[in-house]
């Protein structure tokens, strides 16, 4: 099977709705990501932070980079239907983004705009945690299917 044809084999058809869930904040981290990328004035435009000075405009793009390859990580995870995957990604939302952005932010390290990505992180965490609570999954129903 080639890598294209693996990547673009539709999900099962019985996705949870977690899985649902993360496949989205995948698209949604994909989004902030790609505009990042080709837009790294939106973060003194739009978030008001300083303009940008020497190479910072290229460290927005790396990061823009970072984002869009955990979007597309979160949007293929959440495809395969994985339970633990989900909620792997509650918990590096909840502790490692805040332990990591905030002291950038306090530093002075684009503040807004790791202010408003830990906050943006932490409630799509928050939500996948309520999905995952509120939709549970018998362990006999988790096993693989095969194709």
């Amino acid at each position: 099977m080639s890598v294209l044809n693996a990547i673009f084999q539709p999900p099962p058809a019985d996705l949870s709705v977690p899985s649902r869930y993360t496949a989205f904040n995948g698209w949604i981290y994909l989004t902030i990501g790609v505009v990042l990328i080709f837009w790294p004035g939106l973060v003194p435009t739009v978030l008001r932070d300083r303009p940008s000075v020497g190479s910072e405009a290229g460290l927005i793009r790396g990061l823009g980079l970072a984002v869009v390859v955990i979007g597309w990580l979160y949007l293929f995870g959440g495809r395969i239907g994985s339970r633990p995957l989900v909620a792997a990604t509650v918990i590096d939302r909840w502790i490692f983004v805040p332990l990591v952005a905030l002291p950038l932010a306090y530093a002075g390290v684009f503040p807004h705009l790791m202010v408003a990505f830990t906050i943006l992180d932490v409630s799509l965490a928050t939500g996948s945690w309520l999905l995952l609570r509120r939709y549970r999954t018998a362990p006999e129903n988790l096993a693989r299917r095969a194709p």
